[in-house]
């Protein structure tokens, strides 16, 4: 089953809508990675933006699985791009919900003429403990999510191995919840 990526833009009041819903969509959330519909998902540190993994037959589940949370529904969340994974590398294990901030990882996205080789490489990070989940996208980018919170060094994960175009590249942190 495809694995698209959901890119949500929230409202500027976004923490103050979200408050009364919380509740609502984190069991939401948790009920659709329970059914396997969900990889994983959190915020950016600084609330603007959302991003959750969904693991859905096809596009339009996927838009139903964000217009019918609690918080697209409370207009928390304004509006998202979806784009779907052509390839996809999963975890390994689910990790336990965390709400608190303390996750704190980072997203690297990029170009890489070297499907091949950078898929071996993700597959590497996976087992090294150093990937959560990712993969490549059909126009050529590659989305991963690795486990450390320094950006910096994320990157060097991907620029020391040759198969990235390093001008591509490029981090944003994320609270990975679940």
């Amino acid at each position: 089953m495809p694995v698209y990526h959901a890119a949500i833009v929230t409202s500027e009041d976004y923490v103050e809508r979200r408050a009364k819903q919380r509740q609502a969509h984190l069991d939401r959330i948790l009920g659709l990675r329970e059914k396997g519909l969900v990889v994983g998902g959190g915020p950016a540190p600084d609330g603007r933006l959302a991003e959750i993994f969904y693991r859905v037959p096809d596009r339009s589940d996927a838009i139903r699985a964000i217009e019918e949370d609690p918080y697209y529904l409370a207009g928390a969340w304004k509006s998202y791009t979806l784009r779907v994974f052509s390839e996809f590398i999963d975890s390994l294990e689910l990790p336990a919900l965390v709400t608190d901030g303390s996750r704190r990882v980072t997203l690297v996205e990029g170009r890489t003429p070297q499907a091949k080789r950078a898929r071996l490489v993700l597959l590497e990070l996976r087992e090294a403990g150093r990937l959560g989940f990712g993969g490549f996208f059909e126009e050529g980018a590659t989305l991963a999510l690795l486990s450390t919170g320094n950006a910096a060094e994320g990157l060097r994960w991907l620029t020391d191995t040759g198969c990235w175009d390093n001008e591509s590249l490029g981090s944003r942190p994320f609270l990975y919840v679940l």
